[in-house]
């Protein structure tokens, strides 16, 4: 099981720039709103992409999506690590939450 991030600690780590997000729910969703710096990186390319995305397999990585309910950031999560991600933690509240407190978003 991915291990979990909670707000305050995301934020100070994009904050510093400590973190490389990644938004598990891409598409429109990602161009319409995302956390700072975020990438897009959905289950079905991680395989693909994972590499040229994040080429730092210990650099700290967080996987987001909606909200508790929303299993992308999970499997993306669990994929990276598969392949060899070390650092891998998940935001379960995502983005709605990250909303909800006022924090800010970037558009694509």
């Amino acid at each position: 099981m991915t291990a979990l991030i909670k707000r305050d600690e995301l934020k100070a780590a994009i904050d510093a720039k400590s973190v490389t997000v990644v938004d598990a729910l891409g598409g429109e969703y990602y161009e319409k709103q995302h956390l700072p710096g975020a990438v897009p990186l959905v289950l079905a390319d991680v395989d693909a992409r994972a590499a040229t995305v994040l080429p730092d397999r210990d650099a700290a990585i967080v996987t987001y999506c909606s909200n508790p309910g929303c299993p992308n950031s999970g499997q993306v999560a669990e994929r990276l690590t598969a392949l060899g991600y070390t650092n891998v933690r998940k935001y379960r509240e995502g983005i709605e939450d990250w909303a909800a407190a006022g924090l800010p978003l970037e558009k694509a």
